[in-house]
Protein backbone atom coordinates (compact mmCIF):
# COMPACT_ATOMS: atom_id res chain seq x y z
CA UNK A 1 0.00 0.00 0.00
CA UNK A 2 1.36 3.40 -0.98
CA UNK A 3 2.08 5.82 1.85
CA UNK A 4 0.66 9.31 1.69
CA UNK A 5 3.22 12.03 1.27
CA UNK A 6 3.39 14.35 4.22
CA UNK A 7 3.77 18.08 3.90
CA UNK A 8 7.16 18.94 5.32
CA UNK A 9 6.73 22.70 5.61
CA UNK A 10 3.74 24.69 6.79
CA UNK A 11 1.94 26.62 4.06
CA UNK A 12 2.72 30.33 3.67
CA UNK A 13 0.56 32.75 5.65
CA UNK A 14 -0.88 34.11 2.39
CA UNK A 15 -2.19 30.64 1.45
CA UNK A 16 -3.72 30.16 4.90
CA UNK A 17 -5.46 33.54 4.59
CA UNK A 18 -6.77 32.74 1.09
CA UNK A 19 -8.30 29.49 2.34
CA UNK A 20 -9.83 31.19 5.39
CA UNK A 21 -11.26 33.98 3.23
CA UNK A 22 -12.77 31.47 0.79
CA UNK A 23 -14.33 29.56 3.67
CA UNK A 24 -15.81 32.77 5.05
CA UNK A 25 -17.27 33.69 1.65
CA UNK A 26 -18.81 30.24 1.36
CA UNK A 27 -20.32 30.62 4.85
CA UNK A 28 -21.82 34.00 3.89
CA UNK A 29 -23.26 32.48 0.69
CA UNK A 30 -24.83 29.67 2.73
CA UNK A 31 -26.35 32.13 5.20
CA UNK A 32 -27.76 34.28 2.39
CA UNK A 33 -29.44 31.18 0.99
CA UNK A 34 -30.81 30.45 4.46
CA UNK A 35 -29.28 26.99 4.47
CA UNK A 36 -28.15 25.11 7.53
CA UNK A 37 -24.89 23.22 7.27
CA UNK A 38 -26.91 20.01 7.28
CA UNK A 39 -29.01 21.24 4.34
CA UNK A 40 -25.95 22.20 2.30
CA UNK A 41 -24.30 18.89 3.15
CA UNK A 42 -27.35 17.02 1.86
CA UNK A 43 -27.42 19.06 -1.38
CA UNK A 44 -23.69 18.57 -1.95
CA UNK A 45 -23.65 14.90 -0.99
CA UNK A 46 -21.21 15.52 1.84
CA UNK A 47 -21.14 15.30 5.61
CA UNK A 48 -21.81 18.24 7.90
CA UNK A 49 -18.22 17.99 9.14
CA UNK A 50 -17.02 18.45 5.54
CA UNK A 51 -19.06 21.66 5.33
CA UNK A 52 -17.52 22.80 8.62
CA UNK A 53 -14.04 22.11 7.24
CA UNK A 54 -14.76 24.06 4.05
CA UNK A 55 -16.12 27.03 5.98
CA UNK A 56 -13.11 26.93 8.29
CA UNK A 57 -10.83 27.05 5.24
CA UNK A 58 -8.95 23.91 6.22
CA UNK A 59 -6.20 23.26 3.71
CA UNK A 60 -6.42 19.51 4.24
CA UNK A 61 -9.93 19.46 2.79
CA UNK A 62 -9.94 18.20 -0.80
CA UNK A 63 -10.48 20.53 -3.71
CA UNK A 64 -13.35 18.33 -4.88
CA UNK A 65 -15.16 19.02 -1.62
CA UNK A 66 -14.92 22.77 -2.23
CA UNK A 67 -16.19 22.29 -5.79
CA UNK A 68 -19.15 20.22 -4.59
CA UNK A 69 -20.12 22.90 -2.06
CA UNK A 70 -19.84 25.68 -4.63
CA UNK A 71 -21.84 23.62 -7.14
CA UNK A 72 -24.59 22.92 -4.60
CA UNK A 73 -25.03 26.67 -4.10
CA UNK A 74 -24.83 27.53 -7.81
CA UNK A 75 -21.51 29.34 -7.49
CA UNK A 76 -19.44 27.56 -10.14
CA UNK A 77 -20.00 30.03 -13.00
CA UNK A 78 -16.70 31.86 -12.51
CA UNK A 79 -14.48 28.89 -11.64
CA UNK A 80 -13.21 28.70 -15.20
CA UNK A 81 -11.47 32.02 -14.56
CA UNK A 82 -9.20 30.45 -11.96
CA UNK A 83 -5.76 30.04 -13.56
CA UNK A 84 -7.20 30.91 -17.00
CA UNK A 85 -4.25 30.96 -19.43
CA UNK A 86 -5.78 33.94 -21.23
CA UNK A 87 -5.73 35.98 -18.02
CA UNK A 88 -2.22 34.94 -16.96
CA UNK A 89 -0.25 38.04 -17.90
CA UNK A 90 2.97 36.88 -16.27
CA UNK A 91 2.80 33.47 -17.95
CA UNK A 92 2.09 34.98 -21.37
CA UNK A 93 5.02 37.39 -20.98
CA UNK A 94 7.34 34.53 -20.07
CA UNK A 95 6.11 32.49 -23.02
CA UNK A 96 6.66 35.37 -25.45
CA UNK A 97 10.11 35.97 -24.01
CA UNK A 98 11.03 32.30 -24.54
CA UNK A 99 9.75 32.38 -28.13
CA UNK A 100 11.91 35.37 -29.09
CA UNK A 101 15.13 33.71 -28.04
CA UNK A 102 17.31 32.35 -30.80
CA UNK A 103 17.72 28.65 -31.02
CA UNK A 104 21.34 27.59 -30.93
CA UNK A 105 22.73 24.85 -33.12
CA UNK A 106 24.16 22.01 -31.10
CA UNK A 107 27.79 21.32 -31.99
CA UNK A 108 28.39 17.63 -32.44
CA UNK A 109 32.15 17.68 -32.58
CA UNK A 110 32.09 16.61 -36.23
CA UNK A 111 33.31 18.95 -38.93
CA UNK A 112 32.20 19.30 -42.51
CA UNK A 113 35.69 19.01 -44.03
CA UNK A 114 35.81 16.42 -46.80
Amino acid sequence: MERKKRITQPPPAAVIKLAADLGQRIRIARHRRKLRQEDLALRAGLSRTAIEAVEAGKLTTGLGTYFQVLWAMGLTDNLELVADPGLDGDGMALELNAQTRRVGVKKSGLDNDF
